[in-house]
């Protein structure tokens, strides 16, 4: 299961000790919006059926010693959301932004020839899906209207960089859709909910995030 490859690389030192066990693998850097969301579940796609791959995350804004070390090793500029991919210690692929899309992933990945399978740490849980299951319940239940609904919740949603699994990411993407355009629409239309199943996919949504919330994590 990719959760139990994932290293967080707090530190300089921290990279240093991850390339030298893991000479080919992958580090990703997040940032503080919903592209770290996106980028990952592309990201994750790739690595899922790659069990010889560790990879390791770096929180920019938290691990910005550990950021900057990677960019000083190999000469490629900073960015985040930011996919780089390492073989033999080497970086030899890198991707940023709205660019770590399926098709240009599996461009660099087809540069990373397959290995033993890695040896993982202790499996970890799912994801806090409770911020989004609080929101959803304040809108069914009539606590919010559907202005302030529209509103917290995509806010919520483009300002999340939690490395979320693609099965979570496209529940929560589910609503609102593309959530930068739907944001711009709804600026344009001075604040006025237009679609009128909102109800209904939000209910959906709700179920089915609230049955992952209490699903247990399947671990090979």
């Amino acid at each position: 299961m990719l959760r139990d490859r994932v290293v967080n690389l707090t530190t300089p030192e921290a990279v240093e000790t991850f390339l030298s066990e893991h000479p080919t693998s992958v580090i990703f850097k997040a940032g503080t919006c919903h592209k770290t969301m996106q980028g990952f579940g592309n990201l994750q796609a790739m690595l899922e059926p790659r069990e010889d791959l560790m990879v390791g995350v770096i929180r920019v804004v938290e691990w910005r010693a550990a950021s900057n070390l990677v960019a000083e090793r190999t000469g490629i500029v900073h960015h985040s959301p930011q996919v780089l991919l390492f073989k033999d210690g080497a970086p030899v692929f890198d991707l940023d932004n709205w660019d770590i899309t399926p098709d240009a992933l599996a461009a660099g990945f087809s540069q990373l020839p397959e290995g033993q399978r890695a040896s993982v740490a202790t499996p970890a849980g799912r994801s806090d899906l409770s911020p989004y299951l609080q929101v959803l319940d304040q809108y069914l239940s009539g606590v919010i209207d559907e202005q302030r609904f529209e509103y917290v919740y995509t806010t919520m949603f483009r300002d999340d960089a939690t490395l979320r699994s693609n099965e979570e990411v496209e529940v929560l993407g589910s609503i609102f859709g593309d959530v930068d355009r739907h944001m711009t629409m709804h600026m344009m239309m001075a604040g006025r909910a237009v679609d009128t199943g909102l109800r209904e996919k939000a209910a959906r949504a709700y179920d089915a995030l609230k049955a992952m919330a209490t699903q247990e994590p399947q671990h090979a």
